[in-house]
């Protein structure tokens, strides 16, 4: 009888061993992966989304007080425009003012210098940024000529401008430049006569 049980308890012992050996593995959870780094083409996709998320530069309107500045008519890259250009009061030689193409009701400010004939000025369509660099030359009529670029000196336009009014243009640098150094040695001071001197004699007594 004891054997029996014994026997039963092994086979029960086994039965259970069994079971478990067969009994389904939990599965395996995947391995939590790091987070990527942000690639370079992500970084330059979320700052144009960024940029394009800016509002855009506002027009800018005429300046009331460069109406009563000198007006050119002309061309630039074959496109009609009107230029308004003045003197400056703080800089001899320094103008400013804006212009606009025909049909256009906002503006581009411009300014620089007008140094004898030669005409180089900056233009800026927010009032900030630099957007194009002009230079030229101003003929005896007072029209003037030349190249129109982009900020970079990039894609050359050929301008001619030329005044509405006869006559009225802006005029050239105001203030007379200071004359060069001399090379030339400085004269010698005249020697200092001595005092009491009387018709350059010396006040001097003489025993008879």
């Amino acid at each position: 009888m004891m054997h029996r049980k014994t026997a039963v308890i092994g086979s029960l012992a086994m039965t259970v061993l069994l079971a478990a050996c067969n009994s389904p593995m939990p599965p395996d959870r995947p391995a939590t992966a790091a987070p990527a780094a942000k690639s370079d083409d992500v970084i330059g996709a979320n700052n144009a989304i960024a940029t394009l998320a800016l509002p855009p530069a506002k027009p800018l309107a005429p300046n009331p007080e460069y109406a009563r500045f000198p007006r050119y008519v002309g061309t630039v890259g074959g496109k009609q425009i009107e230029m308004r250009l003045g003197a400056k009061t703080d800089e001899a030689s320094g103008i400013h003012g804006e212009y606009r193409f025909a049909g256009s009701s906002s503006v581009i400010l411009v300014a620089g210098d007008r140094d004898g004939d030669t005409l180089e000025i900056e233009e800026s369509n927010d009032g900030t940024h630099i957007t194009g660099n002009w230079v030229g030359k101003f003929a005896a009529d007072g029209s003037v000529s030349g190249e129109r670029m982009n900020a970079d000196d990039s894609n050359p336009q050929p301008f001619e401008l030329r005044p509405a009014v006869a006559g009225v243009t802006v005029p050239a640098n105001r203030g007379a430049k200071p004359a060069a150094p001399s090379l030339e040695p400085a004269p010698p001071a005249a020697p200092t006569p001595p005092r009491n001197a009387v018709g350059g004699t010396s006040n001097v007594i003489i025993g008879e």
